[in-house]
């Protein structure tokens, strides 16, 4: 009974409930703590679950005012914009490639928090942590980084000044699309702060989840490392296609963050999804040419083993209104792409036969 009453003290550590934690969730937690270069993490049952638990740690509630990428998750800009704002939390959107504007916000808003993606969904920009990190610390505020994109394979916010790393674990780091999981990692100081509300709200992920995350992680630096270059193969291809208007990915020597992605990501990748807009395409035309797709999958989600297309108007930012869609740059004919492990020619094809069934 001693040593019960001294872990829920915390003066001992321990596994007294599951609400709490489980051998298996700290064991991933660990796991990816390591990765992260990070003191700890708390494991929560979803993404979403732990950005918006890494948000009160930081110091956000009524009256605190947040400073964000205006082009991050649909479901991050919507929690921001309606969930945060009724509790009475201001938040201001700004372009976070735009160092000056950047800077403004901070001066005039005096926020708790800046939170950015380190690739942004799903336009690809590439933010500069480091930059952005020692901004945020002049002006008082703590540097939030959805690292979900670029995954600790790519790079480690925390040892470029970041306060909190956040992943949907679901992704990249579980990698086989069989698991809803998210994870923070931070000091142990502010992951006590996360554990002592997660206790209360209960969005605890589950052991078998663990398990399943834990095993995905394994085989992360291969999956990454083909996904990246079958991103880099497919972005390519389809940027030389009469049927595409645009493609986004920082491979791209075109893309505006190219150079800084370069020197961030140190040779290692360029991230495993892009995105690209057909040419004069509505609603329509897109949801047929993702009907005739036979190898890449239409599905909500990312960073599995098999290539996933996505329509963000209808699925990550469909909470956005219209009007905010346009504001962000997402149009009806945008489409997402995470890149698989399949062989990148048989990918090609697929989306060769799917733009050609369009034309018809």
């Amino acid at each position: 009974m001693d040593d019960l009453d001294a872990v829920f003290a915390n003066t001992q550590p321990g596994f007294i409930y599951s609400r709490y934690t489980s051998p298996t969730v700290a064991a991933f937690e660990n796991a990816v703590a390591n990765l992260e270069e990070g003191e700890a993490a708390l494991a929560f049952s979803s993404g979403m679950a732990a950005v918006q638990a890494a948000l009160l740690a930081a110091g956000v509630h009524a009256g605190t005012s947040v400073v964000s990428s205006f082009d991050v998750y649909g479901a991050t800009y919507s929690l921001l914009t309606r969930f945060f704002a009724s509790m009475g939390v201001s938040t201001r959107m700004v372009d976070v490639n735009d160092l000056a504007a950047v800077e403004a916000a901070l001066k005039e808003s005096k926020p708790s928090v800046l939170l950015v993606e380190t690739i942004s969904n799903p336009l690809l920009k590439v933010a500069d942590i480091p930059a952005l990190a020692s901004m945020a610390h002049s002006y008082g505020a703590q540097l939030l980084v959805d690292n979900t994109f670029a995954t600790p394979y790519l790079f480690r916010p925390l040892i470029h000044g970041a306060d909190y790393v956040i992943h949907s674990a679901t992704k990249y780091l579980a990698g086989h699309g069989d698991v809803l999981a998210g994870i923070v990692v931070t000091s142990a100081a502010n992951r006590a702060r996360m554990f002592e509300t997660n206790k209360l709200v209960g969005s605890t992920l589950g052991p078998f989840e663990a398990w399943l995350a834990l095993r995905g992680l394994k085989t992360l630096p291969l999956r990454v490392h083909q996904q990246c270059n079958n991103a880099l193969y497919l972005a390519g291809w389809l940027a030389n296609r009469p049927e595409i208007a645009h493609v986004n990915y920082p491979g791209l020597i075109s893309h505006p963050q190219h150079e800084l992605a370069q020197r961030l990501f140190n040779g290692q990748g360029m991230g495993g999804v892009l995105s690209f807009e057909i040419k004069n395409a509505g609603r329509a035309d897109v949801f047929r040419f993702m009907e005739a797709l036979q190898l890449c999958l239409p599905a909500t989600s990312l960073g599995d083993i098999y290539t996933l297309v996505l329509h963000p108007a209808t699925s990550s930012h469909r909470s956005l209104t219209a009007a905010e869609r346009e504001q962000v740059g997402i149009s009806e004919g945008l489409l997402r792409l995470s890149a698989g492990i399949e062989d990148p020619m048989d990918i090609q094809t697929d989306l060769e036969q799917a733009l050609k069934i369009l034309k018809m």
